[in-house]
């Protein structure tokens, strides 16, 4: 039987999600998988609920949009309340540190402190989503860290190349 994989990665406009959803993607299609990725977020993009959605299969993907996620990552409070309905019963939910409301799930739950750690390790959250990618890699190992650096390597600008590929490691190591 083919291997599917459905992920969502949910915030606000701002964190990040969509870049984390566009990695994550391109890593799988290195790895030889086929993907899909979709995003949607408010009209407002920053602040707004946001939302990257990725289907990793061995077999061809026939409708591109997650219906029961296997991962769930929320980065804040609101996307937990939105997206928690379509996480399966027993899947993975990966969520920041800064959500304190988490309900009673079947799923395998992981707290990650991305959001301080990116504050600590370079003086913003901006590096959030890279932190809970590196996390994420290390829970689901849904795609290699080789690949999931090369992806980064290919997604973000050389300016930033670096803080990003160590907040990625800063998340491998987290968990």
């Amino acid at each position: 039987m083919p291997k599917r994989i459905e992920a969502i990665i949910g915030g606000h406009g701002g964190q990040g999600v969509v870049l984390a959803g566009q990695i994550l993607g391109k890593a799988a299609a290195f790895e030889g998988k086929n993907v899909v990725q979709t995003q949607s977020y408010g009209a407002e993009a920053r602040g707004s609920l946001a939302k990257s959605e990725v289907i990793i299969s061995d077999s061809r993907i026939g409708f591109p949009a997650v219906r029961k996620c296997d991962v769930l990552v929320a980065m804040n409070q609101e996307s937990l309340d939105n997206y928690l309905p379509l996480l399966k019963d027993y899947g993975t939910l990966i969520v920041d540190s800064s959500v304190e409301k988490i309900p009673e799930v079947k799923a395998k739950t992981y707290k990650v402190p991305a959001a301080e750690t990116a504050r600590k390790a370079f003086g913003e959250s901006l590096f959030a989503n890279m932190v809970i990618l590196g996390a994420l890699t290390k829970i689901t190992q849904i795609v290699s860290v080789e690949s999931m650096e090369r992806s980064i390597k290919e997604s973000v600008s050389e300016k930033t190349l670096e803080a990003n590929l160590n907040a990625f490691r800063k998340g491998l190591q987290l968990v």
